[in-house]
């Protein structure tokens, strides 16, 4: 099992783009390089699954709500209803720089400059393999972000990086990661226990780089049809995760405060107001997920122990409605009449994070299929594939007798086999299930496919012209603390709006 450190050195690392007086605070670089890589490794990998500011910010008030896999009424949930709220749209920018960004900058250039060369080329492989998971997250987000200037206040003393196009951190992030993952062999890394993903296993990491590839290149079929198909057989050629086993996910404890716990969990346990979305809940009538991820509605004694897979007793709770509109719909006059997550099992502050799993592997190798042809040839194994990894991850939430069985799962495959008319739809919308509190990248799914079909609400003096958002807006201290590149990239990219679309995201 993954281990998690139980206390965390807090550092303050080298200014970054939202970086507001850290000038003050770069007087010795020298002495922030001489800590060993491994304990900054630790860091940066449980800062980079968020804590509770950004994850219940960026990943749940927005992203999950706007990709309707919540809902909420609450004034607070500004991504219901297409609102902007400053502080919460640019959340995981002040954070992913300030507390990610320039810890695994720093990890980098300590291990490239050392001048002892006591630091393996796999050390730095796996480095690098990082800074893409924790850069590619900023940058879909916002679309054109700080990249090649970024993070590196303690080496140059840039503290106004330029914000580099997206489809140049595009590239870069790939021809990264194809680097990285050659140069990763077997065996266990210098890094040993310090990594809290792998424990220093190259062989995962190598997997976890390519399955990264798999994502990134994806990513550029509406942008670059021959390039998207160029990267996904490389990453395929180059080994892609094979099991459960290969999740890339952090293990929380539940305590002691702070990034020891799951962001998602602390961010849930801030505000009881937010209720599982009708559409979320529909998409998972019949299937046995449905009692792991839904609290029973009505039922104070149940509400955190257990569900149903009966959506006569789950109810979800529809975008868009307030306070006032939603004492039109049945039962909207007590949100106890709607299922929340159940806090219990999937929401807890000791859950797992995950960064990517083997069951959207195995969804993207079936679009792979469904596309060119070049993941085997047989969508349909890898849609199955996908539907047994994906009702086995729920094993990693303390489920205790609430286990998926094999007749439930092979039951669910009989009843919604692979259809081949609908190829790109069915696996595109369990991969939105499956990401399910990974929302942030449930957002970037659906804006790259379409898929599943959703219907935006139009709330009064919302942000989008009623329509679901393409993207976050800018952390808003950036137009007065690097006001110079900010105006550049507005210039560039388009208006800092909900509706400018990122460079991948082409109509």
């Amino acid at each position: 099992m993954k281990k998690v450190i139980t206390a965390i050195l807090i550092i303050f690392f080298g200014a970054s783009s939202c970086d507001n007086g850290f000038e003050e605070l770069n007087e010795n670089p020298n002495a922030v390089r001489e800590l060993d890589p491994g304990s900054k490794f630790s860091n940066v990998i449980l800062r980079s699954a968020g804590d509770g500011f950004e994850n219940l910010r960026a990943n749940l008030i927005y992203s999950s709500t706007m990709i309707q896999h919540m809902s909420a009424t609450g004034g607070i949930w500004a991504g219901d209803k297409y609102l902007y709220n400053a502080e919460w749209s640019g959340a995981w920018f002040q954070r992913g720089y300030n507390d990610m960004v320039k810890i695994i900058e720093d990890i980098i250039f300590q291990l490239e400059t050392d001048p002892e060369n006591r630091y393996s080329e796999e050390m730095l492989a796996i480095a690098r393999i990082q800074r893409v998971f924790i850069y590619h997250r900023i940058t879909d987000l916002y679309g054109d972000i700080p990249y090649s200037e970024a993070g590196k206040g303690f080496i140059d003393k840039n503290f106004r990086p330029v914000y580099d196009p997206q489809s140049e951190i595009y590239a870069d992030m790939l021809n990264e990661l194809a680097e990285a993952t050659a140069a990763l062999g077997t065996g266990e890394s210098q890094f040993g226990e310090a990594d809290i993903l792998f424990g220093g296993n190259q062989e995962k990491w190598k997997r976890f780089g390519n399955s990264l590839m798999l994502r990134l290149g994806l990513r550029l079929i509406k942008v670059d049809p021959a390039a998207s198909q160029q990267w996904v057989q490389r990453a395929i050629d180059g080994g892609v995760m094979q099991s459960n086993d290969d999740i890339a996910f952090v293990e929380h404890k539940d305590g002691p405060d702070g990034i020891n716990r799951n962001g998602n969990g602390q961010g849930f346990n801030e505000d009881e107001g937010i209720r599982l979305s009708d559409t979320f809940i529909n998409a998972l009538a019949g299937d046995p997920r449905l009692r792991i991820y839904a609290a029973l509605p009505n039922d104070d004694e149940d509400r955190e122990t257990s569900g149903s897979n009966d959506p006569a007793l789950q109810r979800g709770l529809p975008n868009g409605l307030d306070a006032t509109t939603v004492l039109g719909i049945p039962g909207g006059d007590d949100l106890n009449n709607f299922s929340e997550p159940n806090r219990n099992l999937i929401t807890g502050q000791d859950a797992p994070y995950f960064f990517q799993s083997y069951a959207e592997v195995e969804f993207m190798l079936a679009e792979a299929d469904i596309r060119w042809g070049i993941a085997g040839g047989d969508p349909a194994t890898h849609y199955e594939a996908g539907i047994r990894a994906a009702m086995r991850q729920m094993d990693m939430y303390d489920i205790e007798d609430e286990s998926i069985t094999d007749m439930e799962i092979a039951n669910f495959l009989t009843a919604n086999p692979f259809d081949a008319a609908n190829g790109l739809e069915q696996v595109n919308t369990q991969y939105w299930i499956v990401t399910f509190l990974n929302d942030i990248e449930s957002f970037a799914n659906w804006r790259r496919t379409g898929f599943p079909v959703l219907t935006p609400v139009n709330y009064p003096g919302n942000d989008s012209n009623g329509q679901i958002p393409r993207r976050l807006r800018y952390f808003e201290r950036e137009q007065t603390t690097n006001p110079q590149n900010y105006q550049a990239v507005i210039a560039r990219q388009g208006p800092d709006r909900f509706t400018t679309r990122v460079w991948w995201d082409v109509n």
